[in-house]
């Protein structure tokens, strides 16, 4: 049997943020949990670490990314460790993020038309959504943000940045390169491999994102219906308020 780092990552030129949103989805009722209270993965809210606007200083997922998170750990080689960069995210912040792309694509590539930029930008960041029958993927619980590290706490390489505006974000777009990037290759495998190993599908264009559950997971699996749909984290004012308006307190 090949290792991690041996399986190449199929390429996947096909992509479009418009397919997956007829798949019903029968929600599950799984709530968020977040991954700070694991000792086996490495947390890192990047949006939170880089000061965006309502994004939040916890990774949560739903119950069963929270438990294949940790069958990908056992997967891993010695001497790398699997760090979650982004887990359920605020509609505010996918708005802010794909505003901003937006505003940056417009004022650098100001002849080409708004539609060519749009579709430019839903190849970095999926288009915000709120609407229940189609929901953002990040959320759903459904969607997380990966790399790798070193047992240090080191990044480790993958090739781009993540959320780098790059055509080598692509997760296959390393293949074929070894001279340059023999171990970013590497790295970008065992992620790729570990996570669709234990039932993960990943976003062709982000090396980083992968998905279970939600819509899109289910358009990649062929499955009839996907089981996440829009949720959010525990908000204790709104339990309250819902427990004193059915008399649980009183």
């Amino acid at each position: 049997m090949k290792s991690l780092h041996q399986v190449l990552i199929p390429k996947c030129d096909e992509f479009s943020w418009d397919k997956y949103k007829t798949i019903p989805i029968v929600e599950s009722g799984e709530a968020l949990i977040p991954l700070s209270t694991s000792n086996l993965l490495v947390t890192y809210p990047f949006y939170a670490k880089m000061g965006i606007a309502n994004a939040i200083p916890e990774c949560f997922v739903r119950e069963g990314v929270f438990e294949k998170l940790h069958q990908v750990t056992k997967l891993i080689p010695e001497g790398k460790k699997l760090v979650v960069l982004d887990g359920w995210r605020p509609f505010s912040v996918q708005q802010h993020l794909f505003d901003t792309l937006i505003n940056i694509l417009k004022k650098s590539f100001p002849t080409h038309s708004e539609q060519h930029l749009h579709h430019k930008a839903k190849s970095l960041v999926s288009p915000p959504s709120s609407d229940v029958g189609a929901p953002s993927p990040h959320l759903t619980g459904g969607s997380v943000d990966v790399t790798l590290c070193d047992d240090m706490g080191r990044f480790l390489d993958m090739g781009t940045h993540f959320d780098e505006a790059s055509q080598l974000s692509w997760t296959a777009a390393l293949e074929g390169r070894s001279l340059e990037y023999t171990q970013a290759i590497e790295n970008r495998r065992i992620l790729y491999n570990a996570m669709s190993e234990v039932g993960f599908t990943n976003l062709p264009s982000e090396w980083w994102h992968y998905d279970f559950g939600n819509q899109l997971w289910a358009y990649r699996t062929s499955s009839q219906r996907a089981q996440y749909g829009v949720t959010r984290p525990r908000d204790i004012i709104k339990q309250w308020e819902s427990e004193i308006l059915e008399n649980k307190f009183i």
